[in-house]
């Protein structure tokens, strides 16, 4: 009996951890253990087509050094080299903002 408890609880960890690997964003927007903060990115990769979307997958700086990934879509492409603050929890992204590029924060 303990067994089948053990074997039970363990298919259900790791079950629940491919599902964070898989779908990170949901996760983290409802997770209550990590914290909203601003990444400030700068645009250098062309997105990728999300079903009628423009999906980004950037890395980024926080206002205190820390590197930081962040994805969110978009309804039309943005330029390149373009610089923008996220809202982000995680990796889910709250919204976005366009700012000039001495608004970045230095590293």
């Amino acid at each position: 009996m303990k067994k089948r408890i053990f074997i039970s609880c363990l298919v259900v960890i790791v079950m629940i951890a491919c599902l964070y690997l898989f779908m990170r964003e949901p996760f983290d927007r409802f997770n209550p253990m990590i914290k909203e903060e601003y990444v400030y990115v700068k645009l250098q990769d062309e997105p990728v087509d999300d079903n009628g979307r423009y999906k980004y997958r950037l890395q980024g700086i926080t206002e205190s050094g820390e590197i930081k990934r962040v994805v969110f879509t978009t309804s039309s492409t943005l330029n390149q080299g373009t610089f923008l603050k996220v809202l982000a929890k995680g990796t889910y992204t709250e919204k976005y903002e366009l700012i000039a590029e001495n608004e970045m924060p230095s590293k």
